[in-house]
């Protein structure tokens, strides 16, 4: 008797989890014509879209409270938002413009568009979520498709689990349906038709164009870009309600998707240090912003805002989601510098080091918290007098280096312009010959023309006794694929490093370097340039 075939997500699920695949959900009809009520006051998601077409664009009204949603501004276009390929001639006209944070910032400002960058960061940004409807769905064409999935899927190993996860929401559960091994066209597209959706971790590592994209703005932000890429099949939910450690920009790209996003619940949620668990829909209460993204259109929130999205009945959903700024607040950089102040401080201070009152233990401590103790009041402050004098002893730009080199680590590598890799190590004409190797001596002088690759490409920091040099240039397009960079910089050559850092984006000659003499200045411009940090202005 014939076998009758059983789906990859029936198959998994009778195997690992002995429970059925899920029905599709039922999804919320949402239309996109129908004005929405206020609730709780809060304006909903007709009325603070922006509709961006070549005829008329609207302008929306100020609301900088915190959980509010945001203005949306008209801005000055850095392209043209017309034609097939935007993003492509976008990156192509970006590859002339001499300044690499420069790139970051006319990127970010198309990202955004219509919204000013200035106005973002001012009102938006850490504050209130904006929504941003085009009427375009072509604006943000080539940045990735679900063609272009398939094809990563066909030609390259990806992982279950690592690069990509199989999801589902059903009845108010949340399911990761994750095999072993190699996600292979068959099985993910079988996933995909049976209801899941499907997560796509670090698509950097598979498209050359997100890679480009993050490895730009991650400048911008002076943290590390990521992305995530979401297909989601109709009428299903991949995830639950729950909020992220990331500031998040949604970006529409094929299809429609239904989003809800609501404030956060209470003041310690807001900014949160960490994601959160998985929430039912009793706990979030009202959303702030009710609304369906179209292709072209963006979402922004800051961390710590709940949100969850569904597919509509009638039409797949495919976005991504470009993310920054883990870890990069105040209390990170603290983190780093107490300690450190601490140390010194006992090295330095005597009254740090003074024993603790012998009795502290009678007194101090939770069980004897309530009690009414005069010796209590002068301990509490004893460390507050301790606590005040420690930033005195704050070495901030070290703690600051420290940052510094975790963003060095978590960067991604430059994607090099043609005009670049031909001036650089990469584009090096160095080949067999007939005889063997040639063109492999870099001919530079005192008058080759220098520069950093870009002007976050490299960190000069003390290292316990040394002075090291950090870079981005050998990192992997997978995150922390690779240890962290770096080579000891001779002490007579920390004033060159600084002189080439501070120089950027201008290009100067090797023998303007401050060095003793014309031979390590050449030394060290060669030393640079066969690490990939610097490039000339001409090829060699």
């Amino acid at each position: 008797m014939e076998r009758k075939h059983m789906s990859a997500f029936a198959l998994y699920q009778n195997v690992q989890t002995a429970s059925p695949p899920p029905a599709k959900k039922r999804s919320l009809k949402v239309s996109a014509k129908k004005k929405r009520r206020r609730e709780n006051g809060v304006p909903c998601s007709d009325t603070i879209a922006v509709a961006v077409t070549k005829k008329k664009k609207k302008t929306i009204k100020s609301a900088t409270r915190r959980g509010t949603p945001e203005e949306v501004t008209e801005a000055t276009p850095c392209v043209k938002d017309e034609g097939d390929q935007v993003l492509d001639a976008l990156l192509t006209d970006l590859g002339r413009v001499n300044n690499s944070r420069e790139r970051a910032t006319k990127l970010f400002q198309w990202l955004i568009y219509p919204v000013s960058a200035k106005t973002f960061f001012r009102d938006t940004w850490e504050k209130n979520p904006i929504l941003v409807k085009r009427r375009n769905p072509d604006y943000y064409q080539g940045l990735f498709s679900t063609a272009e999935l398939d094809r990563i899927l066909r030609q390259d190993d990806v992982q279950y689990g690592v690069n990509l996860d199989v999801t589902s929401y059903t009845n108010g559960k949340r399911e990761t349906h994750n095999p072993r091994g190699r996600a292979l066209p068959f099985t993910v597209w079988d996933f995909y038709k049976s209801g899941c959706s499907l997560r796509m971790l670090n698509p950097q590592a598979f498209s050359s164009t997100v890679w480009k994209v993050l490895s730009i703005l991650q400048e911008q932000f002076g943290s590390m870009a990521g992305a995530n890429i979401y297909l989601t099949p109709p009428g299903t939910q991949g995830f639950a309600p729950h909020y992220d450690d990331i500031e998040a920009f949604v970006v529409q790209l094929e299809g429609k998707k239904h989003w809800r996003v609501y404030k956060p619940r209470s003041a310690e949620e807001e900014l949160p240090v960490h994601s959160s668990s998985n929430f039912s829909q009793a706990e979030i209460g009202k959303p702030i912003l009710d609304l369906v993204l179209e292709a072209g259109d963006l979402l922004y929130f800051p961390r710590g805002f709940i949100h969850q999205g569904n597919c509509l009945p009638d039409v797949h959903s495919l976005h991504i989601t470009i993310s920054s700024f883990q870890k990069n607040s105040w209390g990170d950089l603290l983190m780093k510098l107490v300690p450190i102040a601490l140390e010194v401080a006992i090295e330095e201070d005597v009254e740090y080091r003074q024993g603790l009152p012998l009795d502290y233990l009678t007194y101090m401590g939770v069980q004897n918290s309530d009690e009414n103790d005069p010796r209590r009041e002068k301990f509490l402050s004893q460390i507050e007098s301790l606590m005040n004098k420690l930033s005195s002893y704050a070495p901030v730009d070290a703690a600051v280096d420290q940052k510094a080199k975790d963003f060095i680590h978590d960067c991604l590598p430059p994607a090099l312009t043609p005009e670049e890799l031909a001036s650089s190590v990469q584009g090096a004409s160095a080949r067999w010959g007939d005889a063997g190797p040639v063109d492999v001596d870099t001919d530079i002088s005192g008058q080759t023309r220098v520069r950093l690759i870009r002007a976050g490409c490299a960190r000069l920091c003390s290292e316990d006794e040394a002075v090291h040099l950090f870079y981005t240039v050998d990192n992997s397009r997978v995150y922390h694929k690779e240890e962290l960079k770096s080579f000891e910089i001779k002490t007579e050559h920390t004033d060159a490093i600084e002189f080439l850092i501070h120089s950027y984006p201008e290009f100067v000659t090797v023998q303007s370097i401050p060095c003793n003499t014309s031979e390590e200045r050449i030394a060290l411009a060669e030393l640079l340039f066969e690490r990939g940090i610097i490039h000339t202005a001409e090829p060699l």
